[in-house]
C-alpha cells in the first residue's frame, strides 16, 4: 500500500525529531546556526544588510533552515531566490530577501522581525514553526508568536502569506492536532492566506531531499517555490494593479 503524503511527511518529521539534537535545522535553544547570506540580523555579520541594497519593493521570507537553503551549493538555489526569478519573469521588479536562519523558532523570528521589515517590504512570507515542533514547544506560544508577527506586519501595511508546518508525531496525537490548528487559527484571525503544509509534495520523497532526509534538494526547493508562487503571484499582482 502506498503511503499518503501526510504519512510520508509524518515519517520524515519523526526522523527529524529523533535527530533534533544533532540536526542543523534544530540548533540549540537560544542559538542559531549560520544565517543565509545577507539575511541575518545584527550580530550575524551579514555581507550586506538589506537596507543597504538598491531600494525596490520587497518580499521577505522569514524562516529557518528550510528557507535559508541549508546544504545547498548556494542560496540562489533556495526558494526565496527562485521566487525572485519568477517575479522578474512575470514583470514584477521585486527584491526577495532570504531571512532564513537555521535553528530559528517562531520566537527567534519574532525577535528579528523589526530588522527583517526594513526597507520597502510589501509581502512577508512566514515559514516558521518546524523547530518549535521539534522541541515540543507549546502550540500556544507558537500561536502567540505567529499572531504577533502577522499583526505587526499588517500594521505596517505589509501583506502576509503564512506557510504551515506539521509537528513530529512523537509528542502525541493531541499535540499534532493542536500544532496544526495554530496555523489555521492565525490565518483566520488575521485574515491572511495559508498554505497548510508548504513541504507538501516534497517531504518524504527521497529524490527531493538531501542525504539527511530533511532538507530539500535544489529540485525540492523548486517544488516549494511552485507551491508558494500560486499564492504569492496574485498578492503581488493585486499590489501593482
Amino acid at each position: 500500500m502506498k503511503m499518503t503524503s501526510a504519512r510520508r511527511a509524518a515519517g520524515v518529521l519523526f526522523v527529524l525529531a529523533a535527530c533534533a539534537a544533532a540536526a542543523a535545522c534544530s540548533g540549540s535553544p537560544g542559538e542559531s546556526s549560520a544565517p543565509a547570506e545577507a539575511a541575518s540580523p545584527p550580530g550575524g555579520s551579514p555581507a550586506t544588510p538589506p537596507a543597504a541594497k538598491a531600494e525596490r519593493p520587497r518580499v521577505v521570507c522569514l524562516g529557518d533552515s528550510l528557507t535559508a537553503g541549508l546544504g545547498l551549493a548556494t542560496t540562489d538555489q533556495a526558494y526565496p531566490a527562485l521566487l525572485e526569478g519568477r517575479l522578474t519573469a512575470a514583470g514584477f521588479d521585486y527584491q526577495v530577501i532570504n531571512a532564513g536562519v537555521s535553528g530559528d523558532t517562531s520566537a527567534g523570528g519574532l525577535r528579528r522581525l523589526d530588522w527583517s521589515l526594513q526597507g520597502d517590504v510589501r509581502v512577508l512570507i512566514v515559514a516558521l514553526g518546524a523547530n518549535d515542533g521539534l522541541r515540543g514547544l507549546p502550540p500556544s506560544e507558537l500561536q502567540s508568536n505567529l499572531d504577533t508577527i502577522a499583526s505587526t506586519a499588517q500594521k505596517r501595511h505589509v501583506r502576509v502569506l503564512l506557510l504551515g508546518m506539521e509537528a513530529p508525531p512523537n509528542f502525541g496525537a493531541a499535540y499534532t492536532r493542536d500544532f496544526r490548528a495554530v496555523y489555521r487559527r492565525v490565518a483566520a484571525d488575521r485574515q491572511v492566506p495559508l498554505i497548510p503544509f508548504f513541504l507538501q509534495g516534497v517531504a518524504g520523497i527521497g529524490k527531493l531531499n538531501q542525504a539527511d532526509g530533511i532538507h530539500p534538494t535544489e529540485e525540492g526547493q523548486r517544488r516549494i517555490a511552485d507551491t508558494i508562487w500560486r499564492d504569492l503571484e496574485p498578492i503581488v499582482r493585486s499590489q501593482t494593479s
